[in-house]
């Protein structure tokens, strides 16, 4: 017999499934729960790059994102919830771990405040200066943190 602790837990370890709707290179929504993908940051939507002159890499970020995806069903998982009430999970689309595939395509970068799970593909995404490695960038925390 379970106990209701346990039961708890595993309410809270439920999987969330279905069509995703992307707001930014690192949220979206599923099933009507906003979900911020857990252990990486990519630039906000109206973020700037330097590359060649000025170009809109959050909202390629965005993009990106939406690309990954495709028509795919979503599936995530996360036990947490940030200060906004997003879930902090981790999502796939068919096999594709889209938290790290993010990052691995320097779509989003490793965010080592809550994680360092992904800083090995962030490595990988620098030294191939893919996504916004290839430009000059300000971290999406730093930006958000400077008031954008």
């Amino acid at each position: 017999m379970m106990t209701v602790t346990a039961l708890l837990l595993l309410a809270a370890l439920a999987a969330l499934d279905g069509q995703a709707r992307v707001i930014d290179g690192d949220t979206l929504v599923v099933s009507g729960q906003h979900i911020r993908l857990d252990g990486i940051d990519a630039p906000e939507t109206k973020q700037v790059c330097q590359r060649d002159g000025d170009w809109r890499c959050g909202l390629a970020a965005t993009e990106a994102l939406k690309a990954l995806i495709g028509t795919s069903a979503v599936r995530c998982t996360g036990s947490t919830k940030d200060r906004y009430k997003r879930l902090i999970a981790t999502c796939w689309a068919a096999s594709v771990n889209l938290n790290e595939d993010m990052v691995r395509s320097g779509w989003a970068v490793a965010y080592r405040r809550y994680s360092i799970t992904y800083v090995p593909a962030e490595d990988e995404a620098r030294g191939k200066k893919t996504g916004v490695w290839a430009s000059v960038f300000v971290l999406p925390w730093e930006w958000r943190w400077k008031g954008r």
